[in-house]
């Protein structure tokens, strides 16, 4: 069957609508967990004071509010997202952070609505991977940027280096409840290859590029912090989970939770093990 660009683009945008909730709830312990990623993309694109930064894909706008403080006074951020249920989550984070340097847009990373060369530096953490088309979202990344402008991004690496996403989606495979995905096609793991990464940057014109891999661990203090976490901030698998009989949900429960006995301390917190692949480039 061949890959519908626009009905994943339809189906990405209302899933993303609808999670946003969950993630507003669950958002303290996403910027924890995503911080170490932030700070090496910021790092990476050398910001200053004055400077003008566009965030792509930003979801609750974590790193671009980091941003935000590195270029005030006189610089500023775009935080922008495809879904404006998550970029109210930002705006509201914003707000209570007292920033007054950003701005917030409704965008689609593949058809970026500003002019050429508009941006000091473009942010992307965790999204390019998911796009319909990210060779079509990093040529419009690097239209954006001015001369010698950066990009840093991260995308999650290979499923066999992140068994907090791979071990829920392997229980619900083998009770028929998700099925495997399509080669090639969007999804969390679509790029998660150095090479790949390497070769989008190539194709698209950036040059000095760099690609690292950085260990994180998913940490929560409960199995069940984890399994509500999960239900809150992944819409595939709350919504397979939920669809289900009350006795089974159980079932599924206890399964997951038997899969993640490994990573599980004797006083019942968690420590999962996740690996991101970390890119930057020059314009």
């Amino acid at each position: 069957m061949s890959f519908d660009a626009n009905a994943h683009r339809a189906s990405s945008l209302a899933g993303w609508e609808a999670a946003a909730p969950g993630w507003v709830r669950r958002q303290e312990a996403i910027r924890a967990f995503g911080e170490p990623v932030s700070r090496w993309m910021l790092d990476a694109v050398f910001l200053a004071p004055g400077a003008r930064v566009l965030e792509l894909a930003a979801g609750l706008g974590e790193t671009g509010l980091l941003a935000a403080e590195l270029v005030a006074p006189s610089g500023g951020v775009i935080i922008s997202d495809q879904a404006n249920a998550m970029l109210d989550g930002a705006r509201a984070r914003a707000a209570e952070l007292g920033l007054s340097n950003v701005e917030f847009q409704v965008l689609g990373a593949e058809w970026i609505d500003l002019p050429v060369a508009s941006v000091d530096a473009v942010l992307c953490r965790w999204g390019y991977m998911l796009m319909a088309d990210p060779a079509a979202a990093l040529a419009e990344t690097r239209r954006v940027l001015r001369a010698e402008g950066r990009v840093a991004l991260a995308v999650w690496d290979a499923v066999e280096h992140n068994p907090w996403a791979a071990l829920p989606m392997v229980e619900l495979m083998e009770r028929g409840l998700a099925g495997a995905p399509s080669p090639g096609t969007p999804g969390p793991f679509t790029l998660g290859e150095e090479q790949r990464v390497r070769e989008l940057l190539e194709q698209s014109g950036f040059a000095e590029i760099e690609v690292q891999a950085l260990a994180l661990a998913q940490r929560h203090e409960s199995f069940e912090a984890f399994w509500e976490t999960t239900l809150d901030v992944s819409r595939a698998f709350h919504d397979a989970v939920m669809s289900r009989p009350e006795a089974e949900i159980a079932e599924i429960r206890s399964g997951l939770a038997s899969r993640l006995r490994a990573y599980t301390s004797s006083e019942g917190g968690l420590a999962i093990p996740g690996r991101t692949l970390l890119a930057s480039a020059s314009a």
